[in-house]
């Protein structure tokens, strides 16, 4: 979930040739965080900032969806739910009040940042699995590789994230450094970025 947004937003910062600073952080500040797919860690160089401008990128987590957290299986679920007691929390709600921060997520981001009550009633997506999960939590679950709230972005599974990062090049810097990442990448971005606006399509 980190890694596909990670490399479009770096090779859009290339594109761009300064503008665009991408990193890696964490509500603890830097540290290894193991990733979840295989315990695969990756450094957090620095701590999640809520009063600097620009994106905050939330990922999901990795790992199996069934079994009994009793016997010590960690699911997603479990996982997701343990993000959301976090300090993580609060620095997105105080990113959420900077109206220079647009707030996007991945897979399961959006599903930590509902459970943590910071998204009642606004539209997002997260994995087909999870979209019950996010309509439980109050949030206005859409069908959709892209959801475009304003300040919170959304994209579903995993390869979504490449979709997301294209997007947020896009609409921060134009079709042309989009376009130049998705000829570097040799990757076109795949549906339309939905968004609660427009005319509304009627029942078939």
């Amino acid at each position: 979930d980190v890694i596909a947004p990670f490399e479009v937003l770096v090779a859009g910062a290339q594109a761009l040739g300064g503008g665009l600073t991408v990193e890696l952080v964490s509500a603890e500040g830097p540290r290894e965080v193991v990733s979840g797919t295989q315990d695969m860690t990756l450094t957090a160089t620095a701590a999640l900032d809520p009063a600097k401008p620009g994106y905050v990128v939330v990922p999901g987590a990795s790992g199996p969806i069934s079994g009994d957290p009793d016997d010590g299986v960690e699911t997603i679920p479990v996982l997701l739910a343990r993000a959301a007691q976090t300090a993580l929390i609060p620095l997105m709600g105080e990113a959420f009040a900077n109206p220079e921060i647009t707030v996007a997520t991945v897979c399961g981001g959006s599903i930590v940042l509902a459970m943590g009550g910071l998204i009642d009633n606004r539209y997002a997506t997260t994995h087909y699995m999870g979209m019950d999960v996010l309509d439980a939590a109050g949030v206005n679950a859409v069908s959709a590789r892209v959801v475009d709230d304003g300040d919170l972005i959304s994209g579903g599974g995993v390869t979504s994230g490449l979709d997301l990062g294209l997007y947020l090049l896009e609409r921060s810097y134009g079709p042309r450094i989009a376009h130049a990442v998705e000829k570097l990448f040799e990757y076109e971005r795949r549906g339309t970025a939905w968004k609660p606006s427009g005319i509304e399509p009627r029942e078939a």
